[in-house]
């Protein structure tokens, strides 16, 4: 068995580009999610040990230091962090040039050969789900044996055959055991979950068809493959005991409400733990469901409204009215169930009218936050295809040289500066309201801690502003 790192490798300041980020970028106040897709295989291997850099603010010196004693070193790559992960793995191999170093995430599963191009310091690459995949490439000799990777072989690259879905999601170790082993959670914050959390997921795959979407269409697939109502618990009820501190839990599962019964019968087990957890919903759940998961410990949804013009919702195949998402934002704010809502400027069919259409239904939702985020046409993605088939792409890269999303589509009417202002414009809408405003003074009131954390989130955010508008686009 290979002595074994997982690598989320140092980036730009702030950057929220590792193992568990739906959008790789720097966002609007600092926020990490857990590296959980490199913490499922680390579970696996034995001996392995997981370094989460940006977190924990570790510079590239650190990790080469404590990357020494490793012979096989899985970095986890993205599209906008590639170009700087292949520097620190060319540190890596220069340090160590006996160590194997290998790529995986969803890139490298979509762009194998252009991943193995990028670096001869990168020895191999993973593609779909790589759990079992890194377990064997850690403890087989032979690579053709192991399934789901790319090589190089005699100077040129090698595919061994495709492996297979796992079906049975209740035979992955829990990742909670390595979280306690190698993270430090305090590390770890979203503005709106409270602090400290933990998130981790119960399920891959989603039924949806979102066409911008990254993960279904690249490693999770459309089936939404669950583990079991008891095995969810179990690891919880580890978690309580591993994390006392810990205010809230997050199941990250792309649509955690896709399997409803499930949903609700994970909840009912949660309640007899006293546990306070948030997850990704669609605004399609019923309201006796709602009721259902808030009585058993709901907070929070987050929920992808994207845009408020119906046809760009069909453009993307979002599978949701508007006036669907109205009644579900109406059921949740009947119950207490909180909702942080996610938008997206730059979809197909955006003009001028619909952006600012999608800016009066946000404040009409008046959900208790948002995200706004950047059309992002991620290679492996149907939004990606009909971006080069249409001539819509006007910029290749997905970030700028600090880590911020850039705008990278422009449509007739529409230039890539316009849906980049727009962003900017869309949160100063939406939060400069008397409504919001008042949200977060109470917040603030009632707890010392969250006035400490907002006070600095507001720092954060209108610096992020300043710098957004100031940058190229």
């Amino acid at each position: 068995m290979r002595k074994t790192l997982f690598l989320n490798p140092p980036s730009y300041s702030g950057f929220d580009g590792g193992a568990g980020s739906r959008y790789q970028a720097r966002r609007e106040i600092r926020s990490f999610w857990y590296p959980t897709w490199l913490a499922q295989p680390a579970a696996m291997v034995e001996g392995s040990r997981l370094i989460d850099a940006p977190p924990d603010g570790l510079t590239v010196e650190d990790v080469v230091r404590q990357a020494a004693e490793y012979d096989l070193i899985v970095i986890h790559t993205s599209t906008p962090s590639l170009r700087n992960d292949v520097k620190v793995a060319e540190r890596l191999k220069h340090e160590r040039p006996g160590a194997l170093i290998g790529f995986v995430g969803a890139h490298t599963s979509v762009l194998p050969d252009e991943t193995l191009k990028a670096s001869t310091a990168i020895d191999f690459v993973t593609r779909d789900e790589f759990d079992y995949t890194i377990r064997d490439v850690a403890s087989r000799d032979r690579w053709e044996d192991v399934s789901g990777i790319s090589y190089r072989r005699n100077g040129s690259i090698a595919h061994t055959p495709d492996r297979p879905l796992i079906q049975n999601m209740d035979e992955l170790a829990f990742v909670t055991d390595v979280y306690k082993r190698d993270l430090t959670i305090e590390n770890y914050s979203i503005g709106y979950l409270f602090h400290p959390y933990v998130s981790l997921y119960t399920g891959r795959g989603c039924r949806s068809r979102c066409t911008f979407c990254l993960w279904p269409q690249t490693i999770g697939g459309h089936v939404y493959r669950v583990r079991s109502p008891e095995n969810v618990y179990e690891e919880m009820k580890l978690a309580k005991q591993y994390f006392p501190q810990v205010r809230e839990f997050f199941f990250d599962d792309d649509t955690f409400t896709d399997h409803i019964p499930r949903a609700i019968e994970i909840a009912r087990r949660l309640k007899t733990l006293g546990l306070t957890w948030s997850c990704n919903a669609k605004a399609n759940v019923p309201y006796e469901a709602l009721k259902a998961l808030k009585d058993g410990g709901l907070r929070l949804l987050l929920v992808g409204y994207e845009s408020g013009n119906q046809q760009i919702l069909n453009n993307i195949k979002k599978g949701i009215r508007i006036e669907q998402a109205r009644k579900f934002t109406q059921d949740c704010k009947s119950l207490g169930i909180l909702i942080h809502g996610t938008f997206i400027v730059g979809l197909p069919g955006e003009t001028p009218e619909t952006i600012e259409q999608t800016i009066r239904y946000a404040c009409d939702l008046d959900v208790y936050s948002i995200q706004v985020s950047l059309s992002a046409p991620y290679p492996g993605t149907a939004l990606y295809e009909q971006a080069v088939q249409n001539g819509w792409l006007a910029k290749g890269s997905l970030v700028n040289d600090s880590g911020v999303q850039e705008a990278t589509l422009e449509y007739p009417g529409l230039s890539r500066e316009a849906i980049f202002e727009a962003m900017e414009r869309f949160y100063r809408r939406f939060y400069f309201r008397p409504k919001p405003i008042l949200r977060i003074v109470k917040d603030m009131l009632k707890d010392r801690e969250v006035m400490v954390r907002r006070l600095r989130e507001g720092r954060e955010f209108l610096g992020f502003m300043m710098t957004h508008k100031s940058s190229p686009a």
